[in-house]
């Protein structure tokens, strides 16, 4: 699955750090990241916090699909193990 992202506004890192907790405040409320520059070129990203962080147990489920049986030995295949 491809997520496009939306273009993200761009703000000079001067005007970032004069206007940091107003910002702050405004990808809070609209979620959208802002780009910092300086001289021009994209240095970091405020965006935000895409969700708790969970465990990692259980965090595909519903994102993959099992197809055919996984516990029964591949027919045909001859495996070589090693010590």
């Amino acid at each position: 699955m491809v997520m496009k992202r939306s273009p993200s506004r761009r703000i000079r890192a001067g005007e970032f750090k004069a206007k940091c907790l107003k910002l702050m405040d405004h990808v809070e409320a609209t979620g959208e990241a802002i780009v910092i520059t300086k001289r021009g070129i994209p240095i970091a990203e405020l965006g935000p916090v895409r969700g708790k962080a969970g465990s990692l147990l259980g965090s595909l489920r519903g994102r993959i699909e099992i197809l055919g049986d996984i516990l029964e030995p591949v027919e045909g295949v001859t495996w070589e193990a090693t010590r």
